[in-house]
């Protein structure tokens, strides 16, 4: 018999680096054609605020919204849309990534420039990641489907009770106050934010084309099968969990540094757990282009839908995601397959 210790080490041969790279990006003509539509984007959203007054414009408030959207959900689709295990505590690793950045700039621990400081943000998703391997061994490891889904909604929930009891510490219900005399304008946020949609998007894309991509489709398409083939499900599932987990505490010290006032109230809000799997469900769950095409609808959604229909659009959200998941369970790439059913 075979020893299958390193099967996973067999997902994909041994290559080059120049072969890696180019088995990373295909150079198919169609792939070339989507990577200048994706650096024209970059720049063209990159040099907006030169001709547009970001302290005004309404415009790239709601760009700032979407590249924040795109954030969270590329972190929350590596989870559930590549591993399959569907995470219902995204909100808990946001508001750790949000009281880190405060607790860090509050008790000057890293001795830096803080407002933005690339350092405090690194440091704002490695907690959130550790936060995650924590909860992770015990859930992963017993848990599958919609019982680790619950499993993670209870681990954010005893979070959320840690920080309202922890007055001394996180502030309790009223929260941590950054200093707002920090604030410039909209343009640096805009930027980061738009940094981070890249980063996030580009992590997520070569994560998926490695060795590690491919061992995560296996688990989530049949994870009997993939043990048998010597894939070791409890660390792809941690490694996926951590990497997600970091993306999404990175974007919660992002709208730290915006809002400047950090509290359960706003941190650990059920929508942060919402917005993402509604975002990667509409767009298409466990592609690139999913949470890019997503996060602009669904940030209108909540945006006008507040100011139009009040509070009511909440459900409305809901019915949408329902109406999608049975009409259209791809999402809105899936009509790609459906329009060209060739492929």
């Amino acid at each position: 018999m075979k020893n299958k210790s390193n099967s996973s080490e067999q997902l994909s041969p041994t290559k080059s680096p120049s072969g890696l790279l180019k088995s990373l990006v295909p150079a198919s003509r169609q792939n070339r054609v989507y990577l200048i539509m994706a650096v024209l984007a970059v720049v063209v959203f990159g040099t907006l605020p030169f001709y547009v007054n970001v302290d005004s414009s309404y415009f790239i408030y709601f760009l700032f919204v979407c590249f924040s959207y795109i954030v969270i959900s590329q972190g929350w689709n590596l989870v559930g849309g590549y591993t399959g295990q569907i995470s219902l505590g995204t909100h808990a690793f946001f508001a750790l990534g949000a009281y880190t950045t405060a607790l860090l700039w509050l008790h000057d621990i890293t001795r830096t420039y803080y407002y933005f400081d690339p350092l405090v943000m690194i440091l704002s998703g490695i907690v959130p990641a550790i936060f995650a391997i924590i909860i992770g061994i015990p859930l992963l490891s017993r848990l599958r489907g919609d019982y680790f889904s619950f499993g993670t909604l209870a681990a954010a929930e005893v979070l959320r009770i840690v920080i309202l009891r922890t007055t001394e510490f996180s502030g309790g219900a009223t929260g941590l106050r950054l200093p707002g005399s920090s604030f410039s304008g909209m343009g640096l946020p805009y930027w980061t934010s738009l940094a981070l949609a890249v980063l996030a998007t580009l992590a997520v894309f070569f994560v998926s084309r490695s060795r590690i991509g491919l061992a995560l489709r296996a688990i989530s398409e049949d994870e009997t099968s993939s043990a048998s083939h010597g894939i070791n499900i409890l660390r792809y599932k941690l490694l996926a969990f951590a990497i997600g987990s970091f993306i999404i505490g990175v974007c919660g010290s992002l709208y730290a540094y915006y809002f400047f006032m950090i509290n359960p109230e706003n941190f650990m809000n059920l929508n942060w757990m919402f917005l993402p799997l509604l975002i990667c469900v509409l767009g298409g769950n466990g592609t690139i282009l999913g949470p890019i095409i997503g996060a602009p609808i669904v940030a209108a959604l909540f945006i006008f839908g507040e100011n139009v229909v009040g509070r009511v659009h909440p459900m409305l959200s809901g019915v949408l995601i329902i109406l999608v998941m049975k009409f259209l369970p791809t999402g809105l790439m899936g009509l790609k397959d459906r329009i060209s059913p060739r492929r």
